[in-house]
């Protein structure tokens, strides 16, 4: 079974949650800004607001794996549109906030394990999704071994993070800064979802020079909220 391929430890009991409104109300921030009091059953955010993307890329695949799944959001949405979906996060209380967005449904798991550990069979995936999590790994380590999990055919989706270095970075994102607010009112952000999170270290050039010999030929563009889009499909 698919799901025997994932050597780590599952999910068996979920935490217990509160209410979203209750908590942005209240003032409070998770401890050590890792997931330990949000749940809420849909959010948009500067993440959330690329998942359209992320459904665009890989829909239809047949066994996606989300690295660094965070509380499930993303994984209950692929569910809908791919085959079959694994969520991993090192994080205990993230996993289990995922686990119980996917416990009833079918084509849906989580582990607890970082993708370092993470023992996947070479070619047993279709596609791979990070979604602002590329930045807390090593990047050339992470995308090789998304390489190898990859199946011919295979996508790699990326929606992360980049840090602001040059003149025509900082000059980019200035520009944008009103749609971006104008978006994050609109759509009635939720800032905190309660998931570890990390300042990214390395610049757009920086990142397009690092996955250039590794991803040939990515696709790689500037986006809202300081963020980046790479896609790339395995010859």
């Amino acid at each position: 079974e698919y799901e025997s391929r994932v050597n780590a430890r599952r999910v068996e009991r979920a935490l217990p949650l509160r209410d979203h409104r209750a908590l942005r109300l209240s003032g409070r921030r998770p401890v050590g800004g890792c997931g330990r009091l949000v749940q809420v059953d849909s959010y948009w955010n500067c993440n959330a607001a690329y998942h359209r993307w992320v459904l665009r890329t890989v829909a239809l695949r047949e066994k996606v794996l989300d690295v660094g799944c965070g509380e499930g959001l993303l994984v209950e949405r692929l569910a809908r549109r791919c085959g079959c979906v694994v969520g991993i996060d090192p994080d205990l209380v993230a996993a289990e906030r995922a686990s119980q967005r996917a416990a009833g449904v079918r084509n849906a798991s989580v582990a607890v394990t970082g993708f370092e550990e993470f023992d996947g069979k070479p070619g047993s995936f279709d596609a791979v999704v990070f979604v602002a999590t590329l930045h807390h790994l090593d990047m050339a380590e992470a995308l090789g071994k998304a390489v190898r999990l990859l199946c011919p055919g295979g996508v790699i989706a990326v929606v992360g993070c980049h840090a602001r270095k040059t003149m025509i970075d900082w000059l980019v994102d200035a520009a944008r800064v009103i749609p971006a607010k104008l978006l994050a009112t609109i759509h009635r952000e939720v800032g905190d979802v309660g998931v570890c999170v990390k300042d990214p270290s390395l610049s757009l050039q920086e990142i397009r020079r690092i996955a250039a010999p590794i991803l040939p030929g990515a696709s790689i563009r500037r986006a809202l909220f300081y963020r980046y889009l790479m896609a790339w499909t395995k010859p």
